[in-house]
């Protein structure tokens, strides 16, 4: 008996797959079009990021005008008013690094198009990072922060934030060594002793020498944050202008 050979049907085509080259297919002119249209989406994504930082400055320059109007106003205030700003100003520079990790990649993608595609247009140089649009393609099929959030906050607190915390830690300083800003019945005179400075500085059951001791410490940090820690600066190391 002889057997029957199954026939298996033929198996269906692959569907067809864009070529990885669709980029070399294009006209000039739908090249530079989409060029055009991407630039345009590009930076529109960054202006909202960027929008998104001045907010965060502008909220923590709010909340450093408000506590130093309440504490420095009436003796009554308490000098931890100026200490819950500083912590206050600390969570804003960390939401704001990270919303610059997002603004950062975006904005590089724009300089990208500006140094080696128009820049190119306006003054033409050979063979001037001919790879640039193969990465610009891996950056969008694999997106990745371009700087760390360690040198995102040092980059913000050199531009900012440094300032808003000098300013905090000078009324701090003034309103528990000045008579005047202190509360009714305090002992301490125009040339307060150390101990007296210590006493003002209690913040509830911690002792005034930990409270300064902690502020000394925390800006002894901010400081080597911003003038020893060296930051990457990357893209910005080619020109001037940057934010």
């Amino acid at each position: 008996m002889s057997q029957v050979q199954t026939i298996k049907p033929a198996e269906a085509a692959a569907p067809p797959r864009a070529s990885d080259a669709f980029a070399l297919k294009l006209t000039s002119s739908e090249f530079a079009t989409t060029m055009s249209h991407f630039h345009r989406a590009e930076i529109a994504r960054m202006a909202g990021w960027r929008d998104r930082l001045d907010r965060t400055s502008n909220w923590a320059i709010t909340v450093v005008a408000a506590m130093l109007s309440v504490s420095l106003s009436t003796p009554s205030a308490h000098h931890g008013v100026l200490l819950f700003a500083m912590l206050l100003i600390t969570l804003l520079l960390w939401i704001e690094a990270r919303r610059y990790r997002f603004f950062d990649v975006y904005r590089a993608r724009v300089r990208q198009f500006e140094r080696y595609y128009f820049a190119q247009i306006f003054s033409p140089q050979p063979d001037f990072a001919s790879n640039w649009l193969a990465i610009l393609g891996e950056g969008l099929r694999s997106p990745r922060f371009l700087i760390s959030q360690r040198s995102a906050l040092i980059r913000r607190l050199r531009r900012n934030y440094m300032f808003m915390y000098t300013i905090l830690m000078l009324a701090w300083v003034l309103k528990i060594t000045t008579p005047s800003l202190q509360r009714e019945g305090s002992p301490i005179g125009f040339g307060a002793s150390l101990i007296d400075t210590f006493r003002v500085a209690t913040l509830g059951p911690i002792p005034g020498v930990v409270v300064v001791c902690g502020v000394v410490v925390f800006y002894l940090a901010m400081l080597a944050a911003t003038f020893l820690i060296h930051a990457d600066d990357g893209e910005l190391s080619f020109g001037d202008v940057h934010v």
